[in-house]
């Protein structure tokens, strides 16, 4: 497989201040991530940085060929990406179906994949389908949640920034969003980089895992692997493992 991303010698942060220094690490077309990491290690800095939210110190980020690090924020999306933030960004003063619509675009050229439409959002959550009159001042947390992927989704991205998808959601709604998660990525095909602060969850459903610590990696390599080896992950996290959510 051919790389997809390719993130080189990456130094990011917020004003002055820098968090990430030298992050390298790439993406193959069609991969999973899971991005790990404790509290405060540089894990949503990364996101915003590929989304273009923050101020970029040094390095190169190439999505598709395209040099990302280039691009205003408001291009990026142009250019491939589907940023879901933890803050999920929808609009909140519009209905779920006008959420769909309002950043429903073509798909990209050089996809062989079938565009993604509010329909087929609807078909990979129902619960947006019933509800889909409903504004979003009305919607759950999970319900929100599956909204914010949705209008990702219609962006038709090559590659999803999913940050921190299942936090503070009720168990029964965790499943549902990393089964739809895990078709979306595996089923699907779209590339993906999650973080999530529940390893044993995204693990299962990614193809590599990268660990940050103190905006540095620490840790690159195949995500089964480390999922088999619960005492490196336990270390690399510095968390307990029975208080990971089961896949």
């Amino acid at each position: 497989m051919s790389d997809l991303l390719q993130v080189t010698d990456l130094s990011s942060g917020y004003g002055e201040a820098v968090v990430l220094n030298g992050v390298s690490f790439s993406l193959a077309e069609g991969e999973t991530l899971a991005l790990l990491g404790r509290n405060g290690t540089g894990k949503t800095t990364l996101m915003d940085t590929l989304a273009g939210a923050t101020r970029q110190h040094a390095g190169q980020i190439m999505l598709a060929g395209v040099l990302l690090h280039t691009l205003p924020s408001q291009a990026r999306a142009g250019a491939g990406i589907g940023w879901v933030p933890q803050e999920r960004n929808i609009f909140k003063s519009l209905t779920v179906h006008e959420n769909l619509t309002a950043v429903s675009r073509a798909a990209r050229a050089g996809r062989s994949a079938p565009p993604w439409s509010p329909e087929r959002v609807y078909e990979m959550f129902p619960r947006l389908a019933e509800r889909k009159t409903n504004l979003g001042t009305q919607l759950s947390g999970g319900e929100q949640q599956m909204l914010a992927v949705g209008r990702a989704l219609v962006l038709n991205p090559r590659l999803l920034l999913l940050d921190e998808p299942l936090e503070g959601l009720a168990p029964i709604i965790v499943e549902e969003l990393l089964r739809a998660i895990a078709r979306i990525t595996r089923d699907e095909g779209l590339s993906a980089i999650i973080v999530e602060q529940h390893p044993k969850a995204i693990l299962a459903i990614s193809h590599r895992a990268v660990v940050l610590d103190q905006g540095r990696v620490v840790h690159s390599g195949a995500a089964h692997e480390l999922q088999a080896q619960p005492a490196l992950l336990d270390r690399l996290l510095g968390v307990s493992r029975e208080h990971a959510v089961q896949a």
